[in-house]
């Protein structure tokens, strides 16, 4: 099998690798022309056997419409895009509509695994036709992890079905980690806890809590005990946003999930505006003591 793979940053170039590793040709391309395999996505389009299939994987937005503008110049009926970013459900739903009208097939993909998914394999949740499905389904067999097939991937319905899973799945993650962070402060900040590392370190078997993201937290810990190389600054790349505006819409109550949106951007505050007005409203009520500013 012959594929085009179209991004190749930090989980499109390990996802170029891995495929390769597990005998799927892949031709790549990029804007980085030190890794990119052609230096056009026309000549990505034209090294490809029909019917072609092209795998996005660049940040949701702008760059993912103007790469499906761009491949839709190119390619033809029985064609199919798979869009492997972290795009919102409707932004799929209307590519595939858009494409439809060319015979262009289109397939969402969810992916998760960071940077380890080259060793470990990626979890996939795809949504779209179930025909287009199973012709892609030699390409989710060689990113997914080994082992059973329902452990590491599901056609989770139609287009759009894909990226909501992964948008929901982001969410929980989110609520866990803060949940970890929390703990990690608090353990910080008992004098008597004398190793926080070997109590993170002590979770990983047996206990309730042991999961990947803990074992990802006590290496973190390993590198930089006191995590004194880094800033308490968390961005967040939109999904946790989406999913705390579909609980609104559904009326469904997230209130760790959206709690732990929110810590988010209390990180990227110096100095909270709201904090400085719940310290000056426990001044005047109560007559609390204040920090003055410097």
């Amino acid at each position: 099998m012959h594929i085009g793979l179209i991004g190749l940053g930090k989980m499109g170039g390990n996802m170029r690798t891995r495929l390769r590793n597990k005998g799927i040709e892949v031709t790549g391309y990029a804007h980085d022309r030190a890794v990119s395999d052609v230096d056009s996505i026309e000549a990505l389009v034209a090294a490809l056997p029909s019917p072609r299939t092209v795998w996005v994987m660049v940040p949701h937005g702008g760059p993912t419409d103007e790469v499906i503008n761009e491949l839709t110049k190119h390619l033809g009926a029985g064609d199919l895009i798979i869009e492997g970013g972290n795009s919102r459900f409707s932004e799929d739903i209307r590519h595939a509509a858009e494409l439809a009208e060319n015979g262009i097939g289109y397939l969402d993909c969810g992916v998760s695994g960071g940077v380890w998914g080259l060793q470990n394999g990626y979890g996939l949740m795809v949504g779209g036709d179930a025909n287009l499905v199973e012709r892609a389904m030699p390409i989710f067999d060689a990113l997914r992890p080994e082992g059973e097939r329902a452990e590491g991937f599901v056609h989770v319905g139609d287009v759009g079905a894909g990226h909501y899973a992964k948008m929901v799945h982001n969410g929980i993650e989110y609520a866990m980690m803060q949940a970890f962070a929390e703990g990690y402060e608090l353990l910080e900040k008992k004098d008597i806890i004398k190793d926080v590392h070997g109590t993170f370190a002590a979770w990983q078997r047996g206990t309730v809590v042991r999961s990947w993201l803990l074992d990802l937290l006590v290496l973190a810990l390993e590198e930089d005990p006191e995590l004194a190389k880094i800033k308490g600054f968390v961005e967040d790349s939109g999904e946790g946003r989406w999913t705390v505006e579909e609980a609104i819409a559904n009326a469904v109550p997230m209130p760790a999930i959206t709690a732990s949106l929110f810590a988010r951007f209390s990180s990227r505050q110096d100095d909270s505006p709201a904090m400085k007005a719940v310290a000056a409203l426990r001044n005047q009520f109560g007559g609390h003591a204040v920090k003055k500013a410097d």
